[in-house]
This record gives structure tokens, sequence and C-alpha cells, in this order.
């Protein structure tokens, strides 16, 4: 007689990461912007980076998800 193992379970259907690395809070009061990059690609960007400064937009917060840099930039939203 043979017994079959038992069935693996299935995997999470949602990603390890969320899908927005902010909290959702900050939607209400900032206009939001989320940049995936390289290590390498966002050591290059320094030029970019200065520009969105001089815009307005501030960065918020910055991690690293495996070999990926998030960064958030914001700028608070005027009333119209």
């Amino acid at each position: 007689m043979t017994t079959k193992p038992p069935a693996a379970p299935a995997a999470p259907a949602t990603p390890a990461t969320p899908a927005t690395p902010y909290p959702p809070h900050w939607e209400n009061v900032a206009d939001l912007r989320v940049f995936r990059a390289s290590t390498a690609e966002w050591e290059k960007l320094i030029g970019w980076r200065t520009d969105m400064r001089k815009r307005g937009w501030k960065l918020l917060k910055i991690t690293s998800e495996d070999a990926e840099v998030v960064a958030i930039f914001g700028r608070t939203r005027t009333k119209d």
C-alpha cells in the first residue's frame, strides 16, 4: 500500500512587498512618486535627484528591496 505525500501549500497570491511602499495616509496630503532602480543606476542619477529638489519634490523615504533601491519623493498638495 502506498500513500501520497500531503499536497504542498499554495503560494500566496499577494507579493511579499506591498504595492505601495508608503503609508496610505501620505496620499491624502502629498503628491507622491515612487522610483525603483538598481543601486548602480541610483548613484548615476545625482543630477536628476537635484532637479527633483529644485522643482519642490523632497525625498521622503528610501529603502532597498533585494538589489533594488526604492525611493519615494513627495511634495505637498496645493489647494485649488
